[in-house]
């Protein structure tokens, strides 16, 4: 066989494997995600952890500029050695395929966190309801222990680099409770590229190459929080953005400082408003007068900064990314990403908020 053809044929049987291998979860989990990834994870961050900018990203744009060269170099011979030029196209996706997978993208087949955990993934109205009442409850009163005035939009007093490191707090925290959680070597980014992020609609991104933490620095900075511990439960293996959401919030509210703590409750309540207004306008009117004056002009400074970024661009970067979640095992796409709330109700049936 012609060499040519060895790694197009390679990414075939990768395809062909990875479509087995959601049969395989407890194998993905105990041999991958709790043993070779966790060691690939910790080199990777010690690697790149103390450098002070994202190595990842600038890897990205050097490979985005080769990539614009090497077309430019061989449009004069598309036409006459189309077959040759795709191959070796073929061949890169395949290598670049390989390592996606064994540096991380394997975390998408392992179990699913309501099993590991044990939770319920169903709720009823009454009990979203109820969770919702509860929710407002807590994040008015953690707004107003800071503002000291319910009218009064948080502001949050850190930097970004004193965030990144206080994050840390909140992990610690929520891992003597699960160990499963337990974060070390911190390796998190302002992005290069937060300006496109913002046009795509991301608040950030692992980079499965380096292990980055890469966050979007020109959000809201009240959002900070949940975001960065969001992209931190990537880090640790898990891919599933409705479990790294519920881990994020988890993360944030288990910090001990009330700006954090705000973050998570907030980002929740936020969610669970959200489906209230979709499935029944008349009861998310009347909870949503319960909530404070302050939380709802945060909600407004979100609102008006996502959509100065609105652009055909995000729409259609949504629509690559659905598909793109669910060609990895995360059947429900960008609605995954509010399928945490199945996760946060049942988990503080049993628990106190």
């Amino acid at each position: 066989m012609k060499s040519k053809y060895i790694l197009p044929l390679f990414l075939v049987i990768q395809i062909i494997f990875l479509k087995v291998l959601p049969f395989f979860p407890d194998f993905v989990e105990g041999a991958y995600s709790n043993n070779l990834y966790i060691r690939i994870s910790h080199f990777l961050r010690t690697i790149f952890g103390k450098i002070p900018f994202s190595v990842g990203d600038l890897i990205y744009g050097i490979l985005l500029l080769s990539i614009i060269s090497w077309f430019w170099q061989i449009r004069t011979t598309w036409r006459t050695d189309w077959k040759d030029h795709l191959l070796k196209i073929l061949g890169k996706i395949s290598v670049f395929y390989f390592f996606f997978h064994i540096l991380w993208a394997f975390n998408y087949y392992r179990e699913p966190l309501f099993q590991k955990m044990d939770i319920k993934r169903d709720y009823t109205d009454a009990e979203l309801l109820a969770f919702t009442k509860k929710l407002i409850v807590k994040t008015n009163e953690i707004q107003f222990q800071i503002t000291k005035n319910d009218s009064s939009k948080i502001v949050f007093p850190y930097s970004q680099k004193e965030a990144f490191k206080m994050n840390l707090d909140g992990y610690k925290n929520l891992a003597e409770e699960h160990p499963y959680f337990k974060y070390e070597i911190l390796s998190v980014k302002k992005s290069l590229f937060s300006l496109p992020l913002t046009y795509m609609g991301f608040g950030g991104y692992l980079n499965p190459f380096t292990n980055e933490a890469q966050v979007n620095d020109l959000l809201p900075m009240y959002n900070f929080p949940a975001t960065t511990c969001h992209e931190m439960a990537h880090q640790m293996g898990y891919a599933s953005e409705s479990e790294c959401n519920f881990i994020g919030v988890l993360a944030s509210i288990k910090n001990k400082n009330l700006y954090y703590q705000y973050s998570g409750y907030s980002f929740a309540l936020r969610y669970c408003l959200g489906i209230w207004q979709v499935k029944n306008e008349k009861i998310f009117n009347q909870l949503k007068k319960t909530v404070h004056v302050g939380i709802l002009k945060n909600y407004q400074e979100s609102h008006d900064f996502w959509k100065q970024y609105e652009t055909p661009i995000e729409t259609g970067f949504e629509i690559f990314y659905d598909n793109f979640l669910k060609t990895n095992n995360q059947k429900d796409g960008m609605d995954s990403y509010s399928k945490f709330v199945d996760l946060m109700v049942n988990y503080y049936k049993t628990r106190k908020l």
